[in-house]
């Protein structure tokens, strides 16, 4: 009986611990930069796009998706 609980427990640190590390890849990925000025989107291998009525952002690149300044 010990040794069944220990191996649960065992589980589900292992399954909490590869969730958290995901997670926190995801979410360094998935953060946009704050605004950056046309040359340092192009200087991060990046081009200046538009959206319609959203103004200019950086597509591509080190800045990509973030809004020019």
């Amino acid at each position: 009986m010990r040794i069944r609980r220990t191996l649960g427990l065992a589980i589900a640190t292992a399954t909490l611990a590869g969730l958290s590390l995901t997670g926190a890849a995801t979410a360094q990925v998935s953060t946009p930069h704050t605004s950056v000025t046309p040359e340092q989107c192009r200087q991060g291998g990046g081009t200046v796009s538009s959206r319609p009525y959203a103004g200019e952002y950086c597509s591509g690149g080190t800045y990509s998706n973030s809004p020019i300044a």
